[in-house]
């Protein structure tokens, strides 16, 4: 019988979705439109997402997990059957196996929740797994060996660090810090020192075209518009990567010193073996300039960012349903 297996990396921001053999299928944003009249689902993905911000009384537009965990069931269900389905195209005889990356400081509660909404989307069977040990497969780290392996995955809602062994967690910690947090940050930064009120939307597109970890010898800079919150008119402002910089030092600090914490836990033998090899770092947020750098001066331990660090947890939840037997103390919880 032939069975379609399905990888999801569940994301506060965006839904990815890979199935092996032909690779990240889906990379959409996590949002559903909802009319507020009858509670039907009108929009979910990209197209929900344009709807954000513009939506008249009668829709709402929204994120149905917050920092990684599920806020609405009935949304995130709706949501997964719409990918699920988009992946599976046309016509399907066979209802398919999900699996489904989740942060690591999940509790029993949200883990049952993903499970039983993974299930209602139409999945055969579900899994679930922690998304720092597909994050870690994904980026191609043999974590079935007798030696520890540091991962930190950025994500939008959260950050997952963990050292991995023998296939397993031996010390984490999440803190609630991402992109969502970094943009935030920004935009409240620029609101208050330049009097110029900007969406997260923008925020966001400051972050990745200047944004920074560190300071730089030679800053990078553009132009963005936002509203004057004087004049309350459109205006056009100079932003540079220093402003970025000062604007996340607090929440890059919390990261750092979750890091750390996690550093302090780890066995001596497994902190040796992260010092050769080094941190990896995966996620979205992982593509911030000089984060890597900013770690590897905080923490004396060599960092790098993954290849392709977006898609490490979704590629890796579609390597470890294909080899299911070889991950199977890896996962969480099945139904």
């Amino acid at each position: 019988m032939f069975i379609k297996k399905i990888g999801v990396d569940l994301g506060t921001n965006n839904v990815r979705v890979y199935v092996p053999k032909k690779g990240i299928l889906i990379n959409e944003p996590s949002v559903v439109a909802i009319s507020k009249t009858d509670g039907k689902i009108l929009a979910v993905g990209m197209e929900a997402k344009d709807m954000l911000g513009r939506t008249p009384d009668t829709i709402v537009a929204e994120h149905p997990l917050k920092e990684g965990v599920i806020a609405n069931y009935r949304t995130t269900e709706a949501m997964l059957r719409y990918f699920i389905n988009k992946a599976l195209g046309g016509v399907h005889l066979f209802r398919p196996e999900v699996m489904v990356a989740v942060p690591a400081g999940i509790t029993s509660t949200e883990r049952r929740a993903v499970i039983d909404a993974t299930l209602a989307a139409g999945a055969r069977a579900a899994y679930i797994i922690k998304a720092p040990i597909v994050a870690a497969i994904g980026a191609d780290i043999p974590i079935g060996a007798a030696s520890g392996h540091m991962v930190i995955d950025v994500g939008a809602g959260t950050s997952e660090i963990a050292v991995i062994s023998l296939g397993g967690i031996v010390t984490c910690g999440s803190v609630r810090i991402g992109g969502n947090k970094f943009d935030e940050a920004i935009a409240e930064y620029i609101r208050h020192k330049y009097n110029l009120a900007i969406g997260v939307h923008t925020a966001e597109e400051i972050k990745n075209k200047v944004g920074s970890a560190m300071f730089m010898a030679q800053p990078l800079s553009s132009e963005f518009k936002g509203r004057d919150t004087v004049t309350g008119l459109p205006r056009i402002l100079t932003i540079n990567s220093d402003d970025t910089t000062e604007a996340l030092q607090h929440e890059l600090n919390l990261l750092i010193e979750a890091i750390k914490s996690v550093l302090n836990d780890t066995p001596p033998e497994l902190s040796a073996d992260v010092m050769d090899k080094g941190i990896i770092l995966t996620g979205g947020s992982a593509s911030l300039a000089n984060l890597n750098e900013l770690i590897t001066q905080e923490t004396g331990v060599p960092t790098y960012v993954a290849e392709e660090p977006l898609f490490c947890a979704a590629k890796g939840t579609g390597i470890a349903l294909e080899n299911i037997e070889s991950y199977k103390r890896s996962i969480l919880a099945t139904r």
